[in-house]
């Protein structure tokens, strides 16, 4: 008589882990503005260590609602994810030890060359993209620049479709294997232009074909009924969705990168 087949055990997936695993906090990054607890989470088997952002830590804002920021964090992983970029780290939604929160994958950054400096130039060098003059002190200004870098170059155009108001260069985590993920986007998804971001060194020039592809396979998704439109439904305003799609088709109509409106500061402060 033969031996049953053995069924090799099920492969808990990240996002998995990060809904259903039990969190443990392990300590408090004090740098965020907002509470931004460093936890584990194990779920049969499998643990990492992640970020858990409970909406009871969220400090109001002015001009987005308040309690909601967690829900912006988890609908730009979603944006990203059918952009097939991968450009955020697996986050969800989910109850914690302080309440519903966001929950999303630590990530440990590699040690890698700069993608962003301070240079004491009236232009940037081959390799670099301008950003605008920085006062460096003592009345002395510096050149800000960024990477030629076409990781940072797909960020900023994830960023132009989320209406990302705060890209720092903080915000850039650069991981093995050649990975770059970009995290805080609470402050996104707003329906009125609020784009403030480092990565401006593209703007105004020609798209690339892969984000012109991209881009159109977005504005399927975010049509009524399409997958990505149902999940950021769930997560945003109707007001804030069709805004997204209207940003999809502009970036589109225009085929170039988005340039500073003038409306609004487009650099964060503080830079980094």
């Amino acid at each position: 008589m033969s031996a049953p087949e053995r069924i090799p055990p099920r492969s808990v997936t990240t996002a998995e882990l990060l809904a259903k695993g039990e969190l443990k906090v392990r300590g408090r990054i004090r740098e965020a503005s907002n509470a931004v607890l460093f936890c584990s989470v194990t779920y049969e088997g499998r643990e990492a260590s992640c970020v858990y952002k409970p909406v009871a830590g969220e400090r109001p804002l002015w001009d987005f609602p308040d309690g909601n920021l967690a829900q912006r964090e988890v609908a730009a992983y979603e944006v990203s994810e059918a952009t097939g970029w991968g450009l955020v780290p697996t986050t969800v939604l989910r109850d914690g030890p302080y309440g519903e929160g966001m929950c999303q994958l630590w990530i440990e950054a590699a040690a890698e060359s700069e993608l962003l400096a301070l240079v004491d130039a009236e232009e940037p060098e081959p390799g670099w993209k301008a950003i605008g003059f920085a006062e460096v002190g003592e009345g002395k200004t510096a050149l800000l620049v960024h990477a030629d870098d076409e990781r940072l170059r797909r960020l900023a155009v994830l960023d132009a479709v989320i209406n990302n108001a705060d890209r720092k260069g903080g915000h850039l985590l650069p991981a093995d294997e050649g990975r770059l993920y970009g995290i805080d986007h609470g402050v996104t998804f707003n329906a009125e232009n609020k784009l403030r971001t480092l990565l401006w060194g593209w703007a105004g020039e020609p798209l690339t074909p892969e984000a012109i592809e991209v881009l159109q396979a977005l504005r399927e998704a975010l049509e009524a009924g399409g997958g990505l439109a149902e999940k950021l439904g769930e997560l945003i305003t109707v007001v804030e969705l069709d805004a997204t799609r209207v940003r999809v088709d502009a970036l589109l109509v225009a085929g170039k990168h988005p340039e500073p409106s003038g409306e609004w500061p487009a650099i964060p402060w503080p830079p980094v």
